[in-house]
């Protein structure tokens, strides 16, 4: 997956196409666990077409996905996800500027930042898909980088996203300042 992720950002960066990495990628950049599945990119939608075909005329096999949201393109089996609309974000020019840089197997790359990555899959969760287990092991990696408020602030509407952080802090995975922030904010209303 490395040399698929190395190869994917490479050609983007050729092309001069502005990217991050996002997702679990994001998050195992930024000190989170491996990432097993695929790669996940963060682009603008106005450059996701010039990204598909400048992958395609890279060798990657290439597919318009119906969701509307992401495009998808494969190098052998690993899969690279173009992702312009995770849940909770749109990918813009101010987004992929603020994605912090991070050093990936000697490549200087931008990353989405965990509270980005974490509130799209908290925003995901649903009853048939409760992967609480992979959210605990990217939260345990990167908590000190999360900004826990803003998090509550944009996943307050979804009860499993607000399961998964009282658990979390329960757990004691979410710095007490963050724990007693939400619990005065909850006093105040």
């Amino acid at each position: 997956m490395l040399a698929v992720l190395k190869r994917a950002v490479g050609v983007l960066g050729d092309a001069d196409i502005p990217f991050a990495l996002a997702g679990s990628m994001a998050c195992w950049a930024l000190g989170g666990p491996p990432s097993r599945h695929d790669v996940d990119v963060a682009i603008m939608h106005s450059d996701a077409d010039r990204a598909l075909e400048v992958l395609e005329g890279a060798g990657f096999r290439v597919e318009k996905a119906p969701e509307g949201w992401l495009y998808k393109a494969w190098d052998d089996e690993i899969l690279v996800d173009l992702i312009w609309a995770p849940m909770g974000l749109l990918v813009t020019d101010k987004v992929l500027s603020a994605a912090p840089m991070v050093n990936v197997d000697g490549m200087e790359l931008p990353a989405l930042s965990p509270t980005d990555v974490l509130t799209s899959k908290l925003l995901a969760l649903n009853e048939s898909h409760l992967d609480f287990e992979g959210l605990l092991a990217i939260v345990r990696g990167v908590r000190e980088q999360v900004d826990w408020p803003e998090l509550r602030r944009r996943t307050a509407e979804k009860p499993l996203a607000r399961s998964f952080l009282f658990m979390a802090g329960e757990l004691g995975l979410i710095s007490e300042d963050a724990r007693s922030d939400s619990g005065a904010r909850k006093g105040a209303a």
